[in-house]
Formats: structure tokens, C-alpha cells, sequence
């Protein structure tokens, strides 16, 4: 293997991944360890190792990889040990395995799969197959992730657009509340203008029929008291402008003081 770890490294094959997943091997075999662990590191991914099945579950829990590559034969703790360790823990179980065995029986390959195996790579293998098998296996959890990604920022945007909708339908409430206020505000302002305007049309009238300085005085005094009327709702107008607006029209409509 050590021949392929060099044709590898010239040829450059897989050194442009664009990613840095963690890789965590699992192999007793101290020399196949570290030829798995070279290839990796030849194609940018961060490979951690463990000799024995014990060392594997401890840095599986402290350095959470995003895939471990187990062989099946290992003494004390093997494959199946490791395995099952790892879908009991809530920390490791989601993390996908690779077995690597040299046994290749029917009956190996469904025990695994029944622990919960995601996939088998047969002894002897080649640095290509490893490689394949771990960047097929990374991009079936990077898709669902994907997905999910895009579902949730998608739902986002439609949750800041039904809000963006929802404050420009309140505007537009408030913007033909505010004009149906104000036509009623200058309803009511015309009316009352037209009341003095009549008195001082009457008045003027009267004062050109007047027969003495008495009645001149009367009408007179009426045309000051409308004129003075007349000019206190063109102010009333003037200061209604200023406070006339959507939130103050709000407030006097809780107060009932417009309808």
C-alpha cells in the first residue's frame, strides 16, 4: 500500500476536496493505520487514529468526527464492540461507520449492517476505493443537511415576507383610516364655517337696511363676534393639521372622540 500512498501523492488525485471533514480510523494494525491516516492527510481531510476499539470509542465522544473508519477484527473490543457502543451513545450515534474487514461472508456483512454499519470496505483495498467510499458516504449526510439548510432559509424568507405584508397592510389601514378622519374632520370644520359666514352675510344685509346708530351698533357687534368666530376655527384648523396623524387619530378614536 505503501507504493500507492506515493502514486497518490504525486498524482495529486483528491488534494483539491473542499472540505476538512474529521476522520477518525480505527485499526490495530499500527502500519495499515498510518498508511490510511497518509492518505487522508494527502487529500485535506483531518484523520485521527486509535489502535484498539477502547481508544476509538473515547476519541469518537471527545472529537465528535464526522466519520470513523473501524476495522471488525480488533482483541479486547472488535468491530461489533465499537459499534454497538457508539449507537447507544446519544453523542456517536449519529456518526456514520465504515468497516473494514478482510471477511467478505454473507452473514458478517448483515451483522453489521443490522448494528448499524453505513457501509463495508473489503480488504485488500486501494486508496481510491477508501476514498470513494468516504466521499460518497460525507455527501449522503452533507445532502439532507443541504436541504434542510435551504427549507429553513426559505422559510424564513417567507416568514420576514408575510411580516413585511403584515405591516404594509397595517399601514395601508391606518393611511384610509386617517383619510376617512380627516374628511369628517372637514365636514364638520365646513359646516361650522358656514354657520359665522351666514351671520356675517345676514349681519351686513341688516346693517345696510339699519334706521338708526342703534341698530348700526347691534349689527355691527355681530359682524366682530362672527368675525372673531370665523378666524378661532381657522386656527382650530391650523393646530387640527399639526395633530392629525395616523397615531394621534388612533388615540382619539379609542377615546371615542372621533367616530
Amino acid at each position: 500500500m505503501s507504493i500507492d500512498i506515493i502514486k497518490l501523492s504525486s498524482q495529486n488525485h483528491y488534494s483539491n476536496k473542499p472540505m476538512n471533514k474529521k476522520i477518525l480510523v480505527i485499526e490495530d494494525e499500527v502500519q495499515i493505520c498510518s498508511n490510511i491516516q497518509q492518505i487522508l492527510s494527502f487529500s485535506d481531510f483531518n484523520a485521527i487514529t486509535a489502535n484498539d476499539g477502547l481508544e476509538g470509542l473515547r476519541l469518537a465522544k471527545t472529537e465528535k468526527p464526522d466519520l470513523i473508519r473501524c476495522d471488525v477484527m480488533m482483541p479486547e473490543l472488535d468491530g461489533y464492540g465499537v459499534l454497538t457502543a457508539l449507537r447507544q451513545d446519544p453523542v456517536t450515534e449519529s456518526i456514520p461507520v465504515i468497516f473494514l474487514t478482510a471477511k467478505v461472508g454473507r452473514g458478517d456483512l448483515r451483522q453489521g449492517m443490522e448494528l448499524g454499519a453505513d457501509d463495508y470496505l473489503t480488504k485488500p483495498f486501494s486508496p481510491e476505493e477508501l476514498l470513494k467510499t468516504i466521499k460518497i458516504r460525507l455527501a449522503r449526510i452533507e445532502k439532507p443537511t443541504f436541504i434542510k439548510q435551504q427549507y429553513e432559509q426559505e422559510h424564513q424568507q417567507s416568514v420576514n415576507l408575510k411580516q413585511q405584508i403584515e405591516v404594509n397592510s397595517q399601514k395601508l389601514q391606518d393611511s384610509q383610516r386617517l383619510a376617512e378622519i380627516c374628511n369628517q374632520v372637514l365636514q364638520k370644520l365646513l359646516q361650522d364655517l358656514s354657520n359665522p359666514l351666514s351671520n356675517i352675510n345676514m349681519a351686513i344685509y341688516m346693517l345696510k337696511k339699519a334706521q338708526s346708530d342703534v341698530e348700526r351698533d347691534r349689527y355691527l357687534n355681530i359682524l366682530q363676534q362672527e368675525y372673531a368666530r370665523e378666524m378661532m376655527l381657522l386656527n382650530e384648523m391650523k393646530n387640527l393639521q399639526a395633530l392629525l396623524t395616523p397615531e394621534n387619530a388612533k388615540v382619539m378614536q379609542n377615546f371615542n372622540l372621533l367616530k
